[in-house]
């Protein structure tokens, strides 16, 4: 939505019992779902399978669980994303991030917003600053934010970049304190992972132990189905167009685990003969400019996941291996174009046994 657009988010949706994640773009979704509330027993044991499907944080959201009441816990979901996009919406006026991109000395970080910043902190700090959520003001002057495009000429991307750097802010007593009043934030890359931890943790609560949560493309899957089963998601194909059909890749199982999927090839424009990802540099102050067209992460919860599939859409595939040959609490599915120019994919040795290339859903 929108930080940065490190990596456009996937955004599954149910195809019998497999989820194809489409790509989130805008804050406005491409998708319109109608709200409802579905209820089907699953077998002699009464066990219910409940499906939630509304729209928040500028996107879509589509939770399935089973419990062996039918509870509709629809009401506190939509009262959770409305308190979170109180503290980080950067399309919400009043809210907390909004406050401070407008230097307003009245607002003071709530519990959520400090939660997303320090863990955009730690995940700069882990790239080196591939994951940099002050990269806001080239966003938006590239037109991949809420503004419309500048003539980025090179004067221009160093002037703005001059305000790109994740060392020059912290909080101090629940104050973001900047080494440039100009500098903004933006915490799309990260904040629909964490709502989507946020949503299970609450089910947990509620005594809902098997569900997969899908907020605009952020996955999590807990447990198994009542009949064993894992769940299942799929890992978008890249299109050669923007407007094309939707096809899978590969479909992944998963229990216990976060799914968060960025890529390049749905948002971007053309200028002079150039395509122009919204994946940006913060190094550069330019659009990417390498082979990798999606990453995969898998990970133990979505606010990290989310986080690292746009750092390592920024990294690019072999600073990423590199990465992650050191990090094996995370997993990693990557598609790219090889020197001849077709796709070809790369995981790591963990995720790729749970991978069906290619297979249709059964």
């Amino acid at each position: 939505m929108l930080l940065f657009f490190y990596g456009v988010k996937s955004v599954p949706l149910p195809i019998h019992n497999l989820t194809l994640p489409f790509m989130k773009t805008t804050l406005y979704t491409l998708l319109i779902i109608t709200t409802t509330l579905l209820f089907s027993c699953k077998n002699s044991s009464d066990i219910n399978e409940i499906k939630i499907e509304g729209l928040a944080q500028g996107t879509y959201y589509v939770i399935t669980y089973y419990s062996d009441d039918t509870v509709d816990y629809q009401p506190q979901i939509d009262s959770f994303f409305r308190a979170f996009d109180h503290s980080a919406s950067v399309y919400q006026p009043t809210s907390i991030i909004s406050g401070f991109n407008r230097n307003d000395q009245n607002i003071f970080a709530d519990d959520h917003f400090t939660t997303v910043f320090n863990k955009s902190m730690e995940v700069s700090a882990n790239t080196n600053g591939a994951f940099d959520i002050t990269v806001m003001p080239l966003v938006n002057a590239w037109g991949f934010g809420f503004t419309n495009a500048s003539v980025m000429e090179s004067a221009k991307v160093d002037s703005l970049l001059a305000l790109v750097n994740y060392q020059n802010i912290h909080l101090e007593n629940g104050r973001l304190i900047k080494k440039d009043q100009r500098m903004m934030i933006d915490f799309n890359a990260i904040a629909q992972g964490y709502s989507v931890d946020l949503i299970g943790q609450m089910l947990d609560k509620k005594g809902i132990h098997a569900y997969l949560i899908d907020v605009g493309g952020e996955v999590f899957a807990k447990g198994l189905k009542p009949d064993g089963s894992a769940w299942r998601v799929g890992i978008e194909k890249p299109a050669k167009e923007a407007d094309a059909d939707r096809k899978i890749e590969a479909v992944i199982e998963l229990k216990d685990k976060a799914l968060a999927t960025s890529g390049n090839y749905r948002k971007f424009f053309m200028r002079n003969g150039i395509k122009y990802s919204h994946t940006i540099d913060p190094a550069t102050g330019y659009p990417v400019m390498h082979s990798l067209l999606s990453v995969s992460v898998l990970a133990n919860d979505c606010i990290t996941a989310d986080a690292y599939a746009t750092a390592f859409m920024v990294m690019g595939l072999e600073k990423a291996r590199m990465f992650l040959g050191t990090h094996p609490e995370m997993q990693a599915y990557f598609i790219y174009s090889d020197k001849e120019g077709k796709d070809a994919v790369w995981g790591t040795p963990g995720l790729m046994p749970l991978l069906e290339q290619e297979k249709p859903a059964q």
